[in-house]
């Protein structure tokens, strides 16, 4: 294999270092009272996860690694970033902790129900990175809701389906 080649292959993975960099950006912004700029970097994620997969099947260099490589880097930038988020904000309550325990497991179970048994043209359940952008947007405004949390949540696990962007 040409150094080109090997080069071209690890394309999708710099962008999913970028997602999962982004996420963990975000996470040390809001541990360090910069709660809008971690918002942000949940946007900055969420740009890198939609062109790693397109760039892949585009190059042709689709691969198990990076597969997994994504679904843990979605789990720190919209599961965990926006949990944190989240908790920062909001005021403690046995129903924010709820909250905050529920929605990064549920994006977990999510993440690991789409890495079993991947869909095509469709997912079932929300994709992880849509309700943390609504965390995140709310997040920029300094609102949060636990209810809403919970079932953004839920969402994410449910049979609905929802067609691939």
């Amino acid at each position: 294999m040409t150094l080109i080649l090997r080069l071209l292959k690890w394309v999708p993975n710099l962008f999913t270092i970028g997602n999962l960099l982004s996420g963990v950006f975000s996470i040390a912004f809001n541990m360090n009272s910069y709660e809008r700029l971690a918002a942000l970097f949940i946007f900055l994620a969420a740009f890198f996860d939609l062109f790693d997969g397109k760039i892949a099947r585009k190059l042709k260099v689709n691969s198990e690694f990076g597969v997994e490589l994504d679904s843990l880097a979605d789990i720190i930038s919209f599961g965990v970033a926006p949990a944190m988020l989240f908790h920062t904000l909001s005021p403690h309550s046995w129903l924010t902790v709820l909250a905050f325990m529920i929605y990064p497991s549920m994006g977990a179970l999510r993440l690991a129900k789409f890495s079993a048994n991947p869909t095509i043209g469709y997912f079932i359940g929300l994709p992880i990175p849509f309700p943390a952008l609504i965390i995140a947007l709310l997040g920029m405004f300094y609102y949060v809701n636990p209810y809403l949390m919970i079932i953004l949540a839920i969402l994410m696990v449910s049979p609905i389906r929802v067609m691939k962007i």
